[in-house]
């Protein structure tokens, strides 16, 4: 495997910018990796080697000339495939949209490309980010890199898995109720869903579009920051999106590194333990809890307790919003189109005959749910309920961010389970997004850090801060990476199995 695959982003900047490298040669390394692995992991949907090899010859270009260039310049970077690139194939996972080159690009990506990043392809997820395990891409499955038997999460598992695999140094996800951090848990990777509204949403393919957020999936917190900072800030086209200035994320992503969190209160959510998590993955969280009281941080418990209501009324409010969101995808307008076999073609036989062969199984019980939730007579019995154990849940975060500066639980109950092993019981695979969930309901930003293994698999520390405080995530991810890397004498990653060459 190349050297350049192996590095960290910052690393690989500094690499750059020092003339040290060229970034034709980083892209190129780095689709020659997609090529040699991508067949067993099958992060990408699309790759686009043409595009970014040019992005990154301009960006050669540019820095021999001398410009002052963006401190990612000439970094390349993998985008899920929910986010809008124009000229670049974007289907969400979904047959319905297969085929479809968008016209425009989404905010986030215009800020990669004037930033200068190659951007090596699409990666895969579930149909519409409604899954957690990337079982529901109507393009296959992806394989975890650690164990290619297991999931990598999901909805976002192909940007995950793309980064564990050394396929691209920096992955955007999206987390609508945990597909950024829940992925990063079972692959070991740094996985940040930011302050709803700190990242555009413009160019989305929405899917639930109060809960729905975009972020940074990479293999180092500084990484994640970096790319945080990149992306993030206001955009007028998006409605939700915050006016206020992005806090600094970098600083505090340096700042944690020293590994000192004198005076910083740490809060372990009750509800966020207990029965139905691991064994394993209760006791690295202790663990961790223990390395970062001895790094200066104060420990105390805090309870939320309506969050043991949070994920039924999250299975109620993102299908109602999903219903909604994925009526325009009607066979009139763009994206697949199918006829009646035979009697007459109406748009209501269209619509039905497109939407029935166009979404996957997943995709029509959640459109199924949220439209008899949002049905006359049941509308208040079930959405207007869920709304309000969704203000219940914000009120136990306000009182718990009283008590703590941040509040820390395991990120998923469990590591990455086996390829098929819940794809017949949809309640056991909603469970896997408990942990998770609260932040999406409540708008507040997580972040999920590596933090050991159990089985040879590995296991995520979430960390969640009060709104517009990223940094705060930031400050103690960076610490706990630095301190358990110290203890480990490298990256977790650096103790993933080797994939074999596919090429």
């Amino acid at each position: 495997m190349s050297d350049l695959t192996r590095l960290s982003a910052a690393a690989l900047a500094d690499r750059l910018s020092a003339g040290e490298a060229s970034s034709v040669e980083a892209t190129r390394a780095h689709l020659d990796r997609i090529a040699a692995v991508d067949g067993a992991v099958h992060a990408f949907l699309h790759v686009s080697a043409d595009d970014a090899l040019a992005t990154a010859a301009d960006v050669d270009a540019r820095r021999a000339a001398g410009e002052q260039l963006h401190p990612l310049a000439g970094v390349p970077i993998a985008v899920k495939d929910v986010v809008v690139t124009k000229g670049l194939p974007t289907t969400a996972g979904s047959r319905i949209l297969e085929g479809w080159v968008p016209p425009y690009d989404a905010t986030l990506v215009e800020r990669i490309k004037a930033a200068g990043l190659p951007i090596l392809g699409k990666t895969n997820m579930d149909e519409f980010a409604m899954g957690s395990s990337t079982e529901h891409s109507a393009f296959g499955d992806t394989h975890n890199p650690w164990d290619l038997d297991r999931i990598p999460g999901g909805s976002g598992g192909g940007s995950a898995a793309a980064v564990a695999a050394y396929e691209a140094p920096l992955a955007i996800g999206t987390d609508t109720g945990g597909s950024i951090r829940q992925p990063a848990a079972v692959t070991g990777t740094v996985g940040t869903k930011p302050t709803y509204g700190g990242v555009s949403r413009y160019g989305l393919i929405a899917m639930a579009s109060s809960l729905d957020q975009a972020g940074p999936v990479t293999r180092t917190v500084l990484d994640a920051a970096l790319l945080h900072a990149l992306i993030g800030g206001h955009d007028p086209r998006d409605s939700t999106s915050l006016p206020d200035p992005l806090p600094d994320v970098v600083g505090a992503a340096r700042l944690g590194a020293s590994g000192d969190l004198t005076g910083v209160r740490l809060g372990v959510v009750r509800e966020l333990g207990g029965d139905g998590y691991q064994p394993g993955v209760r006791a690295r969280f202790e663990e961790s809890l223990e390395v970062l009281q001895a790094a200066g941080a104060e420990v105390v418990e805090v309870s939320c307790p309506n969050f043991q209501y949070a994920l039924a009324a999250y299975y109620l409010i993102m299908p109602s919003e999903a219903s909604s969101n994925l009526a325009k995808f009607d066979g009139m307008r763009f994206g697949l189109r199918v006829e009646p076999a035979d009697g007459p073609v109406t748009a209501e036989r269209v619509m039905a005959a497109t939407r029935g062969r166009g979404f996957g199984d997943e995709v029509k019980r959640r459109v199924i749910l949220g439209t008899y939730a949002l049905s006359a007579g049941y509308y208040d019995a079930y959405y207007g309920s869920a709304q309000k154990v969704r203000t219940l849940v914000q009120r136990d975060f306000a009182a718990a961010f009283e008590q703590a500066d941040v509040l820390v639980s395991p990120t998923a109950p469990t590591t990455a389970f086996r390829l098929g092993e819940k794809l017949d019981d949809p309640m056991a695979m909603y469970l896997n997004d408990v942990a998770t969930i609260p932040a999406n309901l409540a708008g507040v930003p997580g972040i999920s850090v590596p933090n050991g293994l159990d089985g040879g698999l590995p296991t995520g520390f979430q960390v969640l801060a009060p709104a517009k405080a990223d940094d705060r995530l930031y400050r103690v991810g960076a610490a706990l990476e630095a301190l358990l890397e110290a203890r480990w004498g490298g990256p977790l990653l650096a103790s993933a199995p080797e994939l074999e060459e596919t090429r």
